[in-house]
């Protein structure tokens, strides 16, 4: 484990808090860069996610494998029941398979809070509503990675956590779309 190591001035004050507070600042300035326009990198990667969540409602079963990479996992943080939360890894080509008998009339709307690129690697977050038949099913927090192929981006890992309707406001959710 790593200290800040203390060192004193001649007055007594110690600068190390405030570089400390200087370099927390920066990351926390650095760590929403919705907040202003979107870089070229961050435009492509918010359009992969889009491209995902089309993919999700499209009623083309095939559409989704070809927006994941089939290599990847998936994390379910499923906390529906407070009780007994669990996590659910399920690898991204079990989940495709299935995806293709999955029943039609789904949504998911997210909004983008974070989208952080480096290179090759991208990472979206923020909290999303899935919809089944015009109703939401659950609510959460979405992290979704992204890599980046001679294609283009591609989501590589998502980690999710899943919990009940009447948590949506509170997270943040986004409402469901007018029809």
């Amino acid at each position: 484990m790593s200290r800040l190591r203390s060192t004193r001035t001649e007055g007594g004050a110690n600068p190390a808090p405030m570089k400390a507070l200087l370099a927390i600042a920066a990351l926390l300035s650095a760590a929403s860069p919705l907040a202003a326009e979107p870089t070229s990198e961050q435009s492509e990667v918010i359009a992969a996610a889009d491209a995902f969540f089309a993919a999700l409602r499209s009623d083309d079963k095939t559409a989704l494998a070809r927006v994941m990479e089939p290599d990847g996992v998936i994390y379910v943080h499923n906390r529906t029941d407070s009780a007994a939360p669990e996590v659910i890894v399920v690898p991204v080509a079990r989940h495709l398979a299935k995806w293709l008998t999955s029943p039609t009339g789904v949504d998911e709307v997210m909004e983008y809070t974070t989208v952080l690129v480096t290179g090759d690697m991208a990472q979206v977050w923020g909290p999303y509503r899935f919809i089944l038949d015009g109703e939401t099913s659950h609510c959460g927090i979405n992290s979704l990675g992204f890599v980046k192929r001679a294609e283009g981006w591609k989501v590589a890992n998502t980690s999710f956590t899943m919990e009940r309707p009447d948590r949506c406001e509170a997270l943040g959710a986004p409402e469901v779309p007018a029809q």
